[in-house]
């Protein structure tokens, strides 16, 4: 900076007026320190500035899967809205330790997380000095005061397994995930719930728990369906992940998808349009799971309270179910 006011002729003080735009410059004044800049090549240092500042413009983003689609989706809405409000997001593989000391040592402003933390009232600095504000996106706990933005999946799952029963089947199998998941807990729930109202029994047999929501997974876990001597006339899967690795399967064992076997999945991943057959589906608004995360977030910082969102969900009616 110091190079850069020497260049222009002016103050180190009016190049970070410049440079904020905290304070009006003329314009004269401000072309030779833009034109300093530029034949220097300088660049402000973000991490000595938020000493000054108190602020970083870095927002840290807490995802369970870098690969996974679904949280891709997700990440593009938060940088969309980072991007315009001046801000960088900070990208970090999730777990119950690792983020603590960029947290705590105020790298960033606020957090998003995406994933599944057994204690994120210990993350989020509750006992610490630094409380930051915090933001889950579509995985959350209900009993916990982190404000969220999510999607009802209960009432999604009720969506799915309903539409199957219009359909006329009456032996519908879940394709889940592991219960500590939210969301994986709370679609189950609507599936038992939706099968009990149509006067139907929730046939143990028939809920298969995957390893993970890999499309690797959904294949294995519907292996052991298919060595039950009475077979599903329905899948619904709680992922689109989930449910192409079972069509995968069946098609693998001779079954013809939609007419042996119908196969809803939950998300909308753009590949749930282009996979054949092209998947029935709930629609997750995911690039708008990740905006409303971040405004609710930038209205912490800026002072206001901040109150939990549900966004709709969608069913996608395609050629698999």
């Amino acid at each position: 900076m110091s190079a850069v006011a020497a260049l222009a002729g002016v103050s180190t003080a009016t190049v970070s007026r410049v440079l904020n735009r905290s304070k009006p410059v003329n314009a004269e004044t401000q072309q030779r320190v833009e034109a300093a800049v530029s034949q220097l090549g300088y660049r402000a240092n973000p991490f000595a500035r938020s000493l000054t500042s108190g602020e970083s413009r870095l927002i840290l983003v807490l995802t369970p899967d870098f690969l996974n689609p679904f949280f891709a989706e997700i990440v593009q809405g938060i940088e969309s809205v980072t991007r315009r409000s001046g801000y960088s997001i900070l990208l970090s593989q999730a777990s119950d330790t690792a983020p603590l000391d960029t947290v705590y040592e105020r790298l960033v402003d606020g957090v998003i997380s995406l994933a599944h933390l057994r204690d994120p009232k210990a993350l989020s600095g509750t006992d610490r000095k630094h409380n930051l504000p915090w933001v889950a996106c579509s995985e959350f706990r209900p009993d916990d005061d982190i404000p969220y933005v999510s999607i009802d999946h209960r009432q999604g799952a009720i969506d799915a397994v309903q539409y199957l029963l219009n359909r006329g089947h009456r032996r519908i199998a879940l394709l889940t995930a592991a219960e500590d998941y939210t969301w994986a807990r709370q679609r189950r729930i609507g599936y038992e719930e939706t099968l009990r109202r149509a006067g139907l029994t929730v046939d143990p047999a028939l809920i298969r728990v995957a390893r993970g929501t890999e499309y690797a997974d959904g294949i294995e876990a519907v292996g052991g369906l298919l060595s039950l001597q009475d077979l599903p006339t329905a899948i619904f899967a709680v992922a689109d992940t989930l449910a192409i690795g079972a069509i995968k399967a069946l098609r693998r064992a001779g079954r013809r998808v939609p007419e042996d076997v119908a196969v809803v999945g939950f998300d909308n991943l753009h590949l749930a349009q282009v996979f054949e057959p092209s998947l029935t589906t709930i629609a997750q608004p995911m690039r708008e799971l990740g905006q409303a995360a971040v405004e609710l977030l930038l209205g912490q910082l800026a002072g206001e309270k901040p109150v939990s969102r549900m966004l709709p969900h969608t069913l996608v009616v395609r050629e698999s179910g």
